[in-house]
């Protein structure tokens, strides 16, 4: 139950910054600055980063091949 969970929120997190653009977009859209951007911002990265590794779960990758598929889906997702 508990991976079923996991897993629909972070196809539901991934829907989300995938339509919502990236998180350095969406901060700027809302006009964010000073500690509210950083919340902001380490919140969205840790977002991405719970969906990422679930993915890569999902694809079965470990090691190497799952860090460097993790990095890359934050990075894309943050924005950087």
């Amino acid at each position: 139950m508990k991976t079923i969970m996991t897993s629909a929120f972070a196809l539901a997190l991934s829907i989300g910054v995938a339509h919502a653009g990236t998180c350095n977009d969406d901060a700027k859209d809302k006009k964010l600055a000073g500690a509210a951007l950083k919340s902001f911002l380490t919140k969205c990265e840790k977002d991405a980063k719970a969906a990422c590794d679930v993915t890569s779960k999902e694809k079965k990758l470990a090691g190497a091949a799952a860090t460097s598929f993790t990095n890359k889906c934050v990075r894309d997702a943050v924005g950087t």
